[in-house]
């Protein structure tokens, strides 16, 4: 890129949020796993929305591509730039300002660079919550949670990101600015404009703010971990929490015993809740807006039905706030805990919740008769049919050669998550890694839509190409 564009770009943000150098550019140039590298000339890091309309009309000008990038905790390559090319990326976290919260609305409006646990604290503060929660709510930022419709923990009672935003700010490829930051729960008027820049991973416009969904904090809230001989009585055991707790249950996670050993083993200071190994954990969680006494009640109704049942072998119900913190940290550390394990093919997928059982089963046939020897670590949420399918390599593989294999596995698992009316990408975007496979499992109708919309937006072609679909 030639130095004169470079000064034009950094004019707009000063020369103190253009990023040139490239050792501080490196940690931005590589996707969270070391799946995809790329190259980058300049990191722009704006304080504003005209700021940022600022660089995208001189983009729009120029003909510069711009990657847009929050935390850079995806796991899909969506917020990697392209090898060899000179991609420029934009990052927010300086929009990080909470412009109001409306208590009579239950809603605050915020800027896209605002760290998802950041917002989680303000809506404390108000006595409120905002349930949005990820293992990487510590660094992802709001923008990019909502640009790749994050799931998580609570879609079970609240759905994802979608679900949990009423309005958009967005700076389009142009440079305009579309202020679409309403409050309003029912508004008819026209195409529903805030749902198309919601899942599209940067590639029609930058989210520069939102308008978000709060919720009354819960009084009660209980917490199991319970152990079952199979993904069967799990499947079982949920229907009976639907029928026990209703609304109450927010979360309902499936863990298999693999990845409680990987859990104990390679996280510190985590300790197995259950006395005795089981092939199979769920962890249950429920809140009740009533009383501290409803949840308890209502969770060792549940625990009582589900052992009478045969359903529940075993369970431990969190005494505390922090054994409550304890035994989700347990689920939620099982992807960081598969690293010390060597390799990992990672299947992020949902399925409809009724055939997760039958699915499991000949997923694990069809992985172990490919690969003798691969570990299956099979965890999720259990409640919204979204299973991270994740094969460990075999003890003493070598780690390369497995990984070489990645795309045959998926071939395996996806084309079983195909037959039973799945999705290939249940949480985590399509990115690079997902598109090729994409366009060849859509309908042409779809995709041809897709590249209508995209080419609408975006007739110069330059916010974040190759990702998601290939124009």
């Amino acid at each position: 890129m030639k130095s004169e564009l470079i000064e034009r770009f950094a004019a707009i943000v000063g020369p103190a949020h253009a990023i040139t150098d490239q050792q501080a550019l490196a940690p931005h140039l590589v996707e969270t796993r070391g799946l995809y590298h790329g190259a980058s000339p300049l990191l722009l890091k704006p304080a504003n929305t005209a700021e940022v309309s600022a660089i995208l009309a001189l983009a729009s000008e120029t003909g510069t591509v711009i990657v847009p990038q929050s935390g850079n905790t995806g796991h899909a390559g969506g917020q990697t730039p392209r090898e060899g090319r000179e991609d420029v990326l934009i990052s927010l976290e300086r929009m990080n300002k909470v412009r109001e919260v409306d208590l009579a609305a239950n809603t605050m409006t915020v800027d896209a660079g605002c760290i998802l646990d950041n917002l989680h604290k303000v809506a404390e503060e108000n006595s409120r919550m905002f349930p949005l929660s990820v293992g990487s709510q510590g660094s992802c930022q709001i923008g990019g949670n909502l640009s790749t419709n994050a799931g998580g923990t609570q879609v079970l009672a609240y759905g994802n990101a979608r679900h949990l935003c009423l309005g958009l700010e967005v700076v389009l490829p142009t440079g305009e600015i579309w202020d679409g930051l309403r409050k309003l729960k029912k508004d008819n008027t026209g195409y529903d404009l805030r749902d198309l820049f919601i899942g599209a991973e940067g590639t029609l416009g930058v989210i520069t703010a939102a308008v978000l969904k709060l919720f009354p904090r819960p009084r009660g809230h209980e917490v199991a971990f319970c152990g079952l001989a199979n993904a069967e009585n799990a499947l079982a055991f949920f229907q009976l929490a639907q029928d026990v707790c209703g609304n109450a249950l927010t979360g309902f996670e499936l863990m298999v015993r693999l990845g409680v050993e990987f859990t104990l083993r390679n996280i510190p200071g985590v300790r197995d809740p259950l006395g005795s190994p089981y092939p199979w954990y769920v962890l249950v969680d429920i809140s009740t807006t009533d009383n501290e006494d409803s949840a308890r009640q209502m969770m060792e109704a549940l625990l009582s039905e589900a052992s009478e049942r045969g359903l529940v072998l075993d369970a431990s119900i969190a005494s505390s706030s922090t054994q409550a913190r304890a035994f989700w940290h347990m689920r939620e550390s099982m992807s960081e805990a598969q690293k010390p394990e060597g390799g990992s093919i990672k299947h992020d997928v949902s399925v409809p919740i009724s055939r997760i059982p039958e699915f499991m089963a000949e997923a694990e046939k069809a992985v172990l008769a490919f690969m003798p020897g691969a570990r299956v670590c099979a965890f999720g949420h259990l409640g919204d049919g979204n299973i991270h399918y994740n094969i460990s390599q075999p003890v003493g593989a070598d780690k390369q050669a497995f990984i070489a294999q990645w795309r045959d596995v998926n071939k395996i698992v996806h084309g079983l998550v195909l037959k039973f009316n799945g999705s290939i990408s249940a949480e985590h975007g399509i990115g690079q890694l997902k598109r090729d496979e994409l366009a060849a499992i859509r309908p042409a109708i779809e995709m041809d839509l897709m590249r209508r919309i995209k080419r609408a937006f975006d007739p110069a072609h330059i916010m974040n190409p190759d990702k998601v679909l290939k124009i």
